[in-house]
């Protein structure tokens, strides 16, 4: 398990602020989704938790350790599923197992079986449909060892009904891993579905503007984004995501 707290982040390019005073935190085997408006710098807030590029203020502490700067601490999908066209489904699996000095197939091949795609371990992604490459970029973020994962807009480049087929999915592997998930989205709905809680950011310089708590009961039913009351808080959450693009 894992627990994350960004405290006073803040990040400029070239002179521009791109996140300023940015505070939040993902307790242990929770589910948070950060929504925000375009350009809002959600992903630049992924390559700062992973390593990638440093911070000029604020900390990111990952289970009690300051990690600003450090790679190899999350497991990060980014928004391309990133799968190496020369390997197999089972090779791109395995990958960052692999990077980390261990492999266990055993493991990867009960994982591919989960995810319906037994029978493609020999498969290229070439061979794969949009939702198959998803589910194994997905599996090989799982079968890394680290406890944090950071999902960056995973679903966005799928229809609407691939796109919840695949919500389903992940709930269900979910479910069973309880693995700590920061998930970015665009899509109010895809927030409301999977997440505890919901974390809603201003335009730049960015900064968290109001936090949602999604009331509604696991294992979760997909009848739920019919309800009433569902609804009413798409509308609440779209309402402060409207302000402050008026605002910018």
């Amino acid at each position: 398990m894992s627990q994350l707290h960004i405290k006073s982040l803040s990040k400029q390019f070239d002179h521009h602020p791109v996140l300023r005073d940015l505070s939040l935190q993902v307790e242990e085997g929770e589910f948070v989704s950060i929504l925000g408006p375009s350009g809002s710098g959600k992903t630049t807030l992924f390559h700062l938790i992973g390593g990638m590029m440093e911070p000029e203020e604020g900390f990111i502490i990952l289970n009690g350790e300051n990690i600003n700067g450090k790679t190899g601490f999350i497991s990060y999908m980014p928004q391309d599923q990133a799968l190496l066209p020369w390997r197999t489904v089972l090779g791109n699996v395995i990958l960052g197992q692999e990077i980390h000095g261990r492999k266990d197939e055993e493991q990867a091949r009960k994982w591919i079986g989960r995810a319906g795609l037994s029978g493609y371990e020999g498969a290229y992604p070439d061979e794969l449909s949009g939702g198959m490459k998803q589910r194994v970029a997905f599996i090989r973020a799982l079968m890394s060892p680290q406890s944090l994962l950071c999902l960056d807009e995973p679903f966005s480049s799928l229809d609407e009904f691939t796109r919840l087929d695949m919500q389903k999915w992940l709930m269900d592997i979910w479910e069973e891993d309880k693995r700590s998930v920061l998930f970015i989205t665009h899509n109010i709905d895809e927030a409301l579905f999977l997440s505890d809680r919901i974390i809603v950011l201003s335009g730049k310089p960015s900064s968290v503007q109001k936090e949602f708590r999604v009331p509604y009961p696991r294992p979760r039913d997909e009848g739920i984004i019919l309800s009433a009351e569902f609804l009413e808080h798409k509308k609440e959450i779209f309402r402060e995501l409207t302000k402050h693009v008026q605002h910018d």
